[in-house]
């Protein structure tokens, strides 16, 4: 029989043979790097943390006019509903509806027949009187020479007396309803009293209308110039008088919705004489051209009011100013591209335009728009365009 190994020789077999498995682990691991190109290097910087695309704009100098905004409605200067002041058959309505008139078009024509007879009756009436005045005052020539002689009473003489004064009142009487009669007969032809735009019909012809019935028969709008009535808060008044004791103040009128466009320009005429407590606004009248009717009564227009205008001042699009628990900032682009927090400080904000008072320098690269996902030290890559 064989001996036993002893116990130190198979701890030095054991010993061998792990050594041979790390050889072996060894040698595959060399194989793997001569086959992957040798030791792999460190990521750069770039690879680590890529740029974050952002758009950019520059802060820059110009003059931003100061507007005060509202919300206005159109009213027309004049608005007349055109009515008969007599009664009778409505004959034509020579117009268009719709159309734009003069002053002294005519709108309608009634049945002038019955004010014509009228007229010519008291034509007539005044004719009649005129020959009994004339023979009333040659009775009081005579009675008048009778009475020198005593050959008629001064009774008879008062009596012919009052007869002439009272056919002379006759007559301005006549005159009176000659006025009257030939006034109803040119009131069958009824004209526009303004210039403006035709309303719908509202009375067909053939009709038998009433002098001065609730339901006209057309209205008629001054549509050149018109007027915006618009409210702005009351904290606002100082400064509107302060300015229009300037000159006059220019006023807008944009329209309502994402196209949103000037309609336009016309001066503020007034301002109101009282504060609404309800609402704490006052209302304040505007006057424009309105060449092109772009404004029509009733509508509903964005108004604004140009206050001043702040000359040479730091410019930025309004989105570019971030609010932070600090106050409000902007990042800043560094020439290697790269991003910081500076914070800034607003003078005004006009529509997409911040005034800027200061933090930032005239022609400084700040971020537009991306914000989201920078902080200080980011690296950014500024998108085509900006």
């Amino acid at each position: 029989m064989k001996d036993a190994p002893s116990p130190g020789t198979r701890a030095a077999a054991r010993a061998q043979h792990l050594l041979a498995v790390l050889a072996g682990a060894g040698a595959i691991a060399g194989i793997v790097l001569l086959l992957t190109g040798g030791v792999p290097r460190a990521q750069s910087p770039s690879a680590a943390s890529p740029s974050v695309p952002v758009t950019a704009a520059r802060v820059a100098r110009a003059n931003v006019p100061v507007y005060l905004i509202g919300l206005g409605q159109v009213q027309a200067l004049n608005t007349v509903v055109i009515k008969a002041q007599v009664g009778g058959t409505l004959e034509e309505t020579p117009f268009t509806e719709g159309q734009e008139v003069k002053e002294g078009d005519v709108l309608a024509l009634i049945d002038p027949r019955p004010y014509q007879a009228v007229l010519d009756q008291a034509n007539a009436k005044q004719a009649q009187d005129q020959a009994a005045l004339a023979n009333a005052q040659a009775d009081l020539a005579r009675y008048t020479t009778l009475v020198k002689q005593n050959f008629a009473s001064q009774q008879q003489m008062d009596t012919q007396r009052a007869l002439v004064l009272g056919l002379t009142a006759a007559l301005r009487a006549d005159a009176a309803a000659i006025e009257q009669a030939r006034l109803n007969l040119e009131f069958t032809r009824i004209t526009a009293p303004i210039s403006g735009r035709l309303g719908l019909r509202a009375v067909d012809p053939g009709n038998l209308i009433q002098a001065d019935a609730p339901t006209g028969i057309v209205t008629i709008t001054q549509m050149k110039p018109i007027s915006v009535i618009f409210t702005l808060p009351e904290a606002d008044i100082t400064p509107v008088r302060d300015a229009s004791a300037k000159g006059p103040l220019a006023v807008l009128a944009v329209s309502e919705g994402a196209d949103a466009r000037v309609l336009d320009r016309g001066r503020l005429a007034t301002i109101s004489n009282m504060v609404d407590p309800s609402t704490g606004t006052i209302q304040m009248k505007a006057i424009f051209p309105n060449p092109d009717e772009t404004l029509w009564p009733d509508a509903f227009v964005n108004v604004r009011l140009l206050l001043h205008t702040l000359p040479n001042v730091l410019t930025l699009p309004s989105r570019a100013v971030q609010h932070g628990p600090d106050g409000l900032y902007v990042y800043l682009i560094r020439p290697d591209r790269t991003v910081v927090r500076q914070a800034v400080t607003e003078t005004i904000e006009q529509g997409d335009t911040a005034v800027i008072a200061s933090g930032v320098p005239a022609g400084a690269e700040v971020v537009l728009d991306g914000q989201s996902r920078l902080d200080d030290g980011t690296h950014v890559s500024i998108e085509a365009g900006s």
